[in-house]
C-alpha cells in the first residue's frame, strides 16, 4: 500500500502541475488508494521533495500510464529515468498493450511524447454535470449488485467496452475491492438490463462502468439511469463526473442532453 505521506506528496505535485499548466491529470485516485503492488509506482526525489512521479494502472492485459514532473524540474531527464524503470516492470508483468495518457492541452506531455516510439490511439472527455432540471423516470430501478450478478456484469464489460473474457474477469475482481464504490444493476421490464458504478472520493462522485445491454438499448433506460444517479448524488453536494470516449458520439450526446459538460480532454498514445 502507498503510505499516507506518499499519497499526500502525489496530491501536492498534481495540484502544482495542474495549476501551472492549466490542465487536469488523470491519476485514478480510486486505484492509487487501494494499491497492493508497490512495483506500479515510481518516484523521483530531489532533496527530499517529490519532483517526478509515474503510475501504472493495469486493466487486464492493458496497462495505462500517467505521470508528471514539477515545473521547475522539467527537461532534466527525471521523467525519462522513471519511465525506463516502469518499462522494465511492464515487460516483467507481460502487459500486451501499453497506453500513455496525456491531457489534450498539455504542451509538456506532448513535447515528451513526440520523441517516443508511440502513435495516437484515441481520446476521451472528462465531463461534469451542471445544475439543471431533471426528468422523473419510472421505467427503471437501481439495486446494489450481488455475487450472483457478477457473470452478467462481466458480460456487459465484454459487450460494452470490448474487453476480452480474461480482462473482464480480472477487472471485476479489482473493482469489487474498491471500498468507496457502489455497484448497481439496472432493472427494467422485470429483467436486469445494465449496470453502473458510482465512486465517491475526496468530495467527488464519479460514474464508471455504465452499460445498457444491447437488447435493451434505444428505450430510454440509459437516460433514466443517469438522471436517477444524478438525483441520488445531488444531496451530497459533490461534483458529479464521468468519462467518455470522444468517438462514442451517441453516449456523448446523451450525457450532454442531461447537463454534463466537457471540462478536459485526455489523449491516449499506443506504445509501439
Amino acid at each position: 500500500m502507498l503510505t499516507t505521506e506518499q499519497l499526500q506528496k502525489i496530491a501536492n505535485l498534481q495540484k502544482e502541475c495542474e495549476r501551472h499548466d492549466g490542465i487536469l491529470l488523470k491519476l485514478n485516485w480510486d486505484m492509487l488508494r487501494q494499491r497492493e503492488d508497490q512495483a506500479m509506482d515510481f518516484f523521483h526525489y530531489v532533496d527530499g521533495e517529490l519532483v517526478a512521479y509515474l503510475a501504472l494502472y493495469g486493466f487486464g492485459s492493458t496497462v495505462e500510464i500517467c505521470g508528471m514532473v514539477k515545473p521547475a524540474h522539467r527537461n532534466q531527464g527525471h521523467f525519462t529515468n522513471i519511465w525506463h524503470q516502469a518499462l522494465q516492470v511492464i515487460k516483467e508483468k507481460g502487459y500486451k498493450k501499453v497506453l500513455l495518457n496525456a491531457p489534450s492541452t498539455s504542451e509538456s506531455a506532448k513535447g515528451w511524447l513526440k520523441n517516443q516510439p508511440c502513435t495516437y490511439d484515441f481520446s476521451e472527455y472528462q465531463m461534469m454535470w451542471k445544475q439543471q432540471s431533471l426528468e422523473e423516470g419510472t421505467g427503471i430501478q437501481l439495486r446494489q449488485s450481488t455475487e450472483d450478478d457478477v457473470p452478467f456484469e462481466i458480460q456487459l464489460d465484454i459487450l460494452g467496452f470490448g474487453m476480452s473474457q480474461e480482462d473482464a474477469n480480472i477487472h471485476q475482481q479489482e473493482v469489487k475491492n474498491y471500498p468507496n464504490d457502489t455497484h448497481f444493476i439496472i432493472e427494467a421490464e422485470g429483467k436486469s438490463v445494465g449496470k453502473i458504478r458510482v465512486s465517491r472520493n475526496d468530495g467527488e462522485s464519479y460514474i464508471y462502468g455504465f452499460v445498457v445491454h444491447p437488447d435493451f438499448q434505444g428505450k430510454g433506460y440509459g437516460r433514466q439511469t443517469l438522471q436517477a444517479v444524478v438525483r441520488m448524488e445531488q444531496p451530497s453536494g459533490n461534483p458529479i463526473k464521468l468519462e467518455v470516449e470522444a468517438k462514442n458520439r451517441n453516449a456523448l450526446r446523451l450525457y450532454e442532453s442531461i447537463g454534463f459538460q466537457t471540462v478536459q480532454g485526455q489523449d491516449y498514445y499506443l506504445w509501439d
